[in-house]
């Protein structure tokens, strides 16, 4: 392959992962992938998994292009499928197009699939390669990949820190530490999350709502919980008034020991209230649950506790470090986090200057 194909196809593929990126947290069980059709240069069919989770990338390309995917090359993020489910295998559609060639960034860790979209390709006498832009296609597709090959929800840490390393100031609620590009910022990752976790300590402090305000996002709040062990999340809250509009959930912990009356009454009031409780005994059961119920992405967005807890348990996948130029001062909370400190195992993976803030993404180096 010459350097000029070579590096047509890192633009397609570029574009497909870009496809795949705008459906983040809406596609339900299913990853979000992107599907390119090209044919003589030209990108004649593009496709993403729908919002529902169907259909695929593959079959809307592939019906854009028409009869020009006739010995075109498609260019997918992750592995066709080649189970019948509710939809038929992509991996027919493909060959039924008379696609010719087939570039695939990953390989599908799903056992249905796992090799068996790309030995099939073959069988049919397309060409197949594999692993073009796989690093950046894994960014895009990390959740989906947490949940298949660890059985859990991958999980990214959002922290706001100020110029002398604290979160906030103690008994103050809310305190800003950001401007206003870099908390539109943490709306669009609330919007690509399937959802989002703070402490009990942050809802009676600050009474979040956690939903996605921005115009265009108002329908893509993430489900919202909260670690509530002894579940006192207060029936005139934000989150549980607005539980009818978006999921809620109060993670209470396992076990009957510090339970009275009034335990069970308060959860009878918060059920009643719309409010889902679940148990877990550990950080780990609660994003195996999670996972179970098809949530593949959380995002931890309250509390030193909460970000401390998950970090010294090793759960904390990825980290948005968003560094503010201003100083809270005095009894300020500490950051677990800050950019001149950050837990072993993570990589620097971007550094961008957000008006007058700074963001540093980590990633958990595996």
């Amino acid at each position: 392959m010459t350097s000029a194909c070579h590096s047509a196809d890192e633009a397609f593929m570029a574009e497909a992962i870009a496809l795949g990126a705008t459906h983040l947290g809406q596609t339900s069980t299913n990853p979000s992938v992107g599907c390119v059709i090209v044919k003589d240069g030209n990108v004649v069919g593009r496709g993403v998994t729908a919002k529902s989770g169907r259909p695929h990338a593959e079959p809307q390309a592939l019906a854009e292009a028409g009869e020009l995917a006739r010995g075109a090359t498609a260019y997918v993020t992750l592995e066709p499928c080649s189970h019948f489910g509710k939809t038929p295998p992509c991996v027919n559609a493909l060959i039924a197009a008379g696609v010719a060639r087939v570039v695939v960034a990953i390989t599908d860790p799903d056992p249905r699939v796992s090799g068996n979209g790309i030995r099939i390709l073959r069988e049919a006498g397309i060409v197949v390669e594999t692993g073009l832009m796989e690093e950046a296609a894994r960014r895009g597709l990390a959740a989906y990949l947490t949940r298949q090959t660890e059985g859990r929800a991958h999980v990214t840490l959002k922290l706001a820190v100020s110029k002398d390393g604290l979160l906030g100031r103690r008994g103050e609620g809310q305190v800003r530490i950001t401007g206003a590009q870099s908390r539109e910022a943490v709306q669009h990752l609330r919007a690509e999350s399937d959802a989002i976790l703070v402490g009990i300590g942050t809802v009676l402090a600050d009474d979040p709502e956690l939903t996605c305000r921005l115009p265009g996002l108002e329908g893509r709040s993430p489900v919202r919980l909260v670690l509530d062990r002894d579940l006192q999340l207060p029936l005139s809250s934000k989150l549980v008034r607005t539980s009818g509009e978006v999921p809620v959930i109060a993670v209470a912990s396992i076990g009957e020991a510090a339970r009275d009356e009034n335990w069970f009454a308060r959860r009878a009031a918060l059920q009643k209230a719309g409010v889902e409780i679940v148990e877990a005994g550990t950080l780990i059961d609660l994003l195996r649950l999670l996972a179970a119920k098809g949530l593949s992405s959380l995002m931890l967005e309250g509390g030193a506790r909460v970000a401390q807890d998950f970090l010294y348990a090793g759960l904390v996948d990825r980290i948005w470090l968003f560094a503010g130029s201003g100083t809270v001062g005095g009894d300020g909370v500490v950051s677990p986090v800050t950019p001149d400190h950050r837990p072993g195992g993570f990589a620097l993976v971007s550094s961008e200057t957000i008006g007058e803030d700074r963001l540093e993404i980590f990633e958990r180096m595996q």
